[in-house]
């Protein structure tokens, strides 16, 4: 039987037509391979797409972007859980990104500033600064995604909905490539890593790309981290300038054994260097897929 492929998206994919988008992330496969003049491998049909943007969407949906800063949390505790957890977060890419607290406190009001900072505000302003200072960097991207991240790891009913759809597309028995971008890494490697074993998956190359699973905040809600056992390898591929994925997944920021395998010079050429077409179109990314897909 031919082998299949899955790919698990990320955030940002509300209101699209899951065709349209699948036949985008295909478009992107099949530029990276005529870069190493190859076809497409398998049909389409043996591509699974499964769709959970609108059900991502509609959990944290009527929020502007601009004012998603203001509202990570629903309430007003400033030690609120998920405010703490923002908290962490922020605070490690403001560090990855050589952010000071210096031009934190600047995207602070004298009002604030007299009263001192509080995480709330804190957050806010690490936003901002990010915002002001990193090249590619929005707000309201990097807001988005700290909400999204912490909604699918702590919101069960949410959390249940995206598993079972995700998981659907996975046939137990069948050798399958699985490949997951940005939320869709964090999705699909707690799929894989928890359940993968006992529902007969069989995956003989795993992909991560732009993948956040090595930010501390994500990783601790992840404990203990492993190579999922029905992965038989681990191919994680970034750009450095990536402003979501922050670390290579090796022995220092990310140690499973065996060893997850880690390209880190793609060139991504969408604006924030983390979009999938600049991921999927990389010629070793696409190759890398095409070998286990006809191994």
């Amino acid at each position: 039987m031919t082998r299949q492929l899955v790919f698990v998206h990320g955030r940002s994919q509300e209101g699209k037509d899951s065709g349209e988008l699948k036949a985008s992330w295909i478009d992107a496969f099949k530029k990276g391979l005529e870069k190493s003049g190859l076809d497409l491998p398998i049909a389409e049909s043996d591509i699974r797409f499964p769709y959970y943007g609108q059900t991502l969407f509609d959990l944290v949906s009527g929020v502007d972007d601009d004012e998603i800063a203001d509202v990570i949390v629903r309430g007003e505790a400033d030690s609120s859980p998920e405010v703490e957890f923002a908290k962490k977060m922020l605070d490690e890419m403001k560090d990855h990104f050589g952010v000071t607290d210096a031009q934190v406190r600047a995207e602070a009001d004298s009002a604030t500033l007299e009263r001192g900072i509080a995480n709330w505000e804190w957050v806010q302003n690490i936003l901002e600064a990010l915002d002001r200072h990193v090249p590619g960097m929005s707000k309201a991207t990097v807001a988005w995604i700290t909400k999204d991240v912490y909604a699918y790891l702590n919101n069960p009913g949410f959390k249940a909905a995206i598993d079972r759809g995700v998981g659907a597309a996975i046939t137990p028995g069948v050798e399958t490539v699985v490949v997951g971008h940005s939320l869709g890494s964090v999705v699909s490697y707690n799929l894989l890593a928890r359940d993968g074993k006992d529902l007969g998956w069989k995956v003989p190359l795993y992909v991560t790309l732009g993948s956040p699973l090595a930010v501390t905040a994500i990783k601790e809600l992840l404990a203990p981290v492993k190579h999922p056992s029905c992965v038989s390898k681990w191919f994680n591929a970034m750009d450095e300038r990536d402003v979501v994925a922050l670390y290579a997944l090796n022995g220092h920021h990310f140690s499973v054994d065996p060893a997850i395998e880690n390209k880190t010079d793609v060139d991504n050429f969408t604006d924030n260097r983390h979009g999938i077409a600049g991921y999927l179109s990389d010629k070793v990314v696409a190759k890398r897929i095409f070998d286990a897909l006809t191994a």
